[in-house]
């Protein structure tokens, strides 16, 4: 029978294991790289349309896209140094996410919620805005979108990594989602995760949301 001295040791060092986990949660937040699932059968069609479509154009957004660098690209900038691939994220979130919510009015007579604001802060959260980021279940990229369609798809490994692909992506998915649950943030974002039913990261992305990138 170990002694009381072994006992308390024991009860220390699991208090002290469980204070260092709860610390680095705090500190660090999620884990970087978590969209774990994004395998709902109905998501082959969505990421087969955003495969199709042609690449986004700005044109008849110029004012909004303009503000919303103005605001977005000096934040961004604290994380992101290469001024370049700044503007390609911010472009590419703007317009993606102002298209697919014209699209879905225009088709499923919705206003989306689906932000380019939302869009920053579920980055933030899931690669910290790194583009070649790889979690341990396989999702890539700025949005860590898992590459289960598009591989069943055909699309080249190569494209993952790239900023406009995909951005598309991972706002096509998040669109479908924030459609399937009625623009219901923490219900969408949990989809997103692969984690209904919980609000941890939810609640983190939209605490990024609020305090990081609100417009």
């Amino acid at each position: 029978m170990p002694s009381r001295r072994c006992a308390s040791a024991a009860g220390a060092e699991r208090r002290a294991a469980l204070a260092a986990l709860a610390l680095a949660a705090v500190l660090g937040g999620a884990p970087a790289a978590r969209a774990d699932r994004q395998m709902d059968p109905e998501l082959r069609g969505v990421v087969q349309q955003a495969i199709a479509e042609p690449r986004c154009e700005l044109d008849d957004e110029r004012f909004g896209i303009d503000v919303f660098l103005k605001l977005q690209e000096p934040r961004l900038g604290r994380i992101v140094r290469d001024a370049a691939l700044r503007a390609d994220i911010l472009q590419n979130i703007y317009c993606h996410t102002h298209a697919i919510v014209k699209r879905y009015r225009r088709t499923q007579r919705i206003d989306l919620k689906l932000t380019p604001e939302l869009v920053l802060a579920v980055m933030d959260v899931e690669s910290r805005f790194d583009r070649y980021a790889v979690s341990s279940a396989g999702a890539v990229g700025l949005m860590q979108v898992m590459p289960f369609w598009p591989r069943q798809l055909g699309v080249e490994n190569r494209l993952f990594g790239t900023v406009e692909f995909n951005v598309r992506l991972g706002c096509e998915i998040l669109g479908y989602y924030m459609l399937r649950e009625r623009n219901d943030y923490r219900r969408a974002l949990a989809r997103y995760n692969g984690s209904p039913g919980r609000r941890e990261y939810p609640d983190l992305v939209l605490a990024r949301l609020s305090s990081r990138w609100r417009g």
